[in-house]
């Protein structure tokens, strides 16, 4: 539970915890490839050139904070009157301080005489040498570690696995309820009637379960595109059997009790029998079996986004991690691989030990 929970907060809060706060986490810094875990960086922050618009903090905390800066790592700078030249790696790099400072319109050359400088939004703000020095030293030079290292891409692994976080339990969630809608439904029309609806609910049920998940999942995604709300939907279509037959055989054995016969005898419409005496009586497994297809369903978009079949870059998923960073497991970078493997196995380990805790806490034989 303290995993569960964990995670959940994580995700909630996860563009306020994560070091890239950028969409997705995708700022990309190619000159810092593959990094291993607690590297140290300098960077210079470049303002870009383009007009960015102002988002809310509950947008920001939801969606993440556009990228407003490019960022430059160096090994040291030299300022030289209104320029600075940036060195990386025995590479320099050199850019006007007021280009570095000021987000500039395009169409207006920089030289040396230029006494004033026109932004990207119309502005015309006169050219302060000194000032621009001020601020560049301020506010465009910092460092930052990576904790977990980066990417292929030059991306931050930790915040990536923050912001991951997220779509593992959105498909739990979502699966889980689509699972637990159709079964339901399903489990208690057959259960409650018998005969031929029984017959046929269970003809229904079989089929799919005859079918193997992924192919089934593969099937779906492939018809319907894929579209990260498609593969939570996909998911949870996989997931209503084992609920249907759980609610069928609950349902079954209690239609017989005395006091859902003397519902019946009474006249209580059938809707309001299922509604209030059957369903509230089977909360308990459907508990279980809730916990249980949550663990499923985070594993099974993880397999699907490893395979390429699942959630699309640059949207973070711990699967699709696996899939850019698996292959150096074995070439002495393993860690961008096993982190998220073993963020996969511990939340999936978690719910599975609730699942196991909440069925020994509702048997009533065990006690």
């Amino acid at each position: 539970m303290f995993v569960i929970i964990t995670a959940i907060i994580v995700a909630l809060l996860a563009y306020l915890l994560a070091p890239d706060s950028s969409p997705n986490a995708n700022n990309q810094i190619t000159e810092i490839q593959l990094k291993d875990p607690g590297f140290k960086q300098k960077f210079i922050l470049q303002r870009k050139n383009t007009e960015i618009e102002k988002s809310s903090w509950l947008k920001s905390a939801f969606s993440g904070k556009p990228n407003t800066h490019k960022w430059h790592p160096f090994d040291d700078f030299k300022v030289n009157g209104d320029s600075v030249a940036i060195n990386f790696e025995n590479n320099t790099q050199i850019f006007d301080l007021a280009d570095i400072v000021y987000p500039l319109d395009y169409n207006q050359a920089l030289t040396n005489k230029q006494s004033s400088l026109r932004l990207i939004n119309g502005d015309i703000i006169g050219r302060s040498d000194s000032e621009i020095l001020s601020k560049f030293r301020t506010q465009h030079v910092t460092s930052k570690t990576y904790w977990f290292g980066t990417d292929k891409y030059g991306r931050d692994v930790l915040s990536r696995l923050l912001i991951g976080v997220r779509i593992s339990l959105l498909v739990g969630l979502i699966a889980v309820i689509i699972s637990l809608i159709i079964g339901t439904f399903l489990g208690s029309i057959a259960g409650y009637f018998g005969g031929r609806v029984d017959d046929i609910v269970m003809f229904l049920v079989n089929t799919v379960w005859s079918i193997p998940t992924l192919l089934l999942v593969f099937a779906i995604v492939l018809a319907f595109g894929k579209n990260i709300f498609n593969i939570f939907i996909a998911v949870g279509l996989t997931m209503w059997v084992d609920v249907a037959r759980i609610v069928r055989g609950q349902v079954m054995a209690l239609s017989k009790v005395e006091f859902i016969e003397a519902a019946k005898t009474a006249g209580i419409p059938t809707f309001q029998i299922v509604q209030k005496h059957l369903l509230p009586n089977i909360l308990g497994p459907l508990t279980v079996v809730a916990a249980a297809n949550f663990a499923t369903a985070i594993l099974l978009e993880a397999g699907l986004s490893y395979l390429g079949f699942g959630i699309q870059p640059p949207i973070p998923s711990w699967g699709t991690m696996l899939n850019e960073n698996y292959g150096f497991a074995i070439s002495g970078k393993p860690v961008i691989a096993l982190v998220p493997a073993l963020a996969i196995l511990l939340l999936v380990l978690a719910f599975n030990l609730v699942g196991n805790g909440l069925r020994d806490a509702i048997d009533v034989k065990s006690k």
